[in-house]
This record gives structure tokens, sequence and C-alpha cells, in this order.
């Protein structure tokens, strides 16, 4: 039996007021970091969502996350973006660094705590301190090196479950356990 390719769209179900409200609760948290910028968000966002499905098999709003030139970004960001501005939730804020224009998104309101859960608040703060210090290049040239980002092409959706996926050689005991899994599943080598 040959293995089924499963394909899972989550642009009709991903929560859009909960990524809302993460960005506002992102926004809120790096209003102080001079190297928060678009790029930045973008990275937080994507670590937050990814660490959230590698720990707990679910990830915190189900956005799709797709490659861009300058690595992973939420899929429907720009669209929402425009809104929240639209409906004055936050400002982006142009601002010269290091002879580039960064888009500071500015919150115009609080997030409601409510529509996060404290997992949710945990792990992007997590994610918020393991890049404090990091500027938008840094970090974009860290994304890179994502397997999920490495296996998408561009413009392209970043699976989830790439999550588990790693970038070390593969031992002895990994080959001999998947040759084992294939004969076992018949699964085509």
């Amino acid at each position: 039996m040959a293995a089924k390719e499963v394909i899972i769209d989550f642009s009709d179900v991903y929560n859009e007021d909960k990524f809302k409200e993460l960005i506002l609760y992102i926004a809120d948290k790096c209003s102080d970091d001079p190297d928060f910028g678009a790029t930045k968000l973008n990275k937080i966002l994507f670590y937050s969502e990814f660490y959230s499905y590698g720990k707990y098999s679910e990830s915190m709003t189900k956005m799709p996350y797709f490659r861009l030139k300058n690595g992973p970004a939420p899929k429907y960001l720009k669209p929402i973006r425009d809104q929240m501005v639209e409906d004055k939730e936050i400002a982006i804020q142009p601002k010269p660094r290091f002879g580039f224009t960064q888009q500071r998104v500015v919150p115009l309101r609080e997030a409601n705590l409510q529509k996060l859960n404290a997992r949710d608040i945990a792990i992007v703060d997590e994610v918020i301190s393991a890049l404090s210090g990091v500027n938008a290049s840094g970090i974009s040239r860290y994304s890179h090196l994502e397997i999920g980002v490495r296996v998408a092409n561009e413009k392209e959706d970043i699976p989830y479950h790439a999550v588990f996926l790693s970038r070390l050689p593969l031992t002895k005991y990994d080959i001999e356990h998947g040759l084992e899994l294939a004969k076992q599943y018949d699964w085509v080598i």
C-alpha cells in the first residue's frame, strides 16, 4: 500500500481575530525594541506558531505561512494589517534603520488577552526573548536555515509538520529504523 499524500488547506479556517490580537500583543511587547519592524514581526509570528505546533500539535491561529525572499511570512498578513490600519487598531510607522526604512507596527489599542491563552502568551514571550537583540537581516538569514523554509519554493506554503524535521545528519539508527518502518508499512523508497 503506497503512502497517501495529505494536503491541508488552512486558508479558510485560520483564526483571524486571534491573529490580530497576536499582532497587537507582539507590537506592544516589542515597542522598545529598535530592531522591531515588519521582518521581525513576521519571524516572531512564524516561530511562535511553528513552536506551538511542534510542542502541542497545533498552531495558535492556523495561519498559513509561505516563503518570501526575506524568509517565512504569514500568508494573509498584508490584507489583515491593512484592515487593522483602516480600523485604527494599529499604525505603520516608517523609521530609518541602517540605511533602510523599517515598517514598525504601532498598536493603537491593547491586545484582547481573552482571545489568547496563557500557553500562547508564554510561547510568544519566549520567542521575543530569544530574538532580542537580533536585527531584521540576522533573523532573516537564520530563518532561511529552517527545513520548512528550505523545502518551500518562493511564495509556496511552508508545511507546519516541517517543524519536526531536523537539520542534523541521520544516524545509523535513524536510517535502520526508517527502513524498518518502510518495510512494515509497505512504503515506497
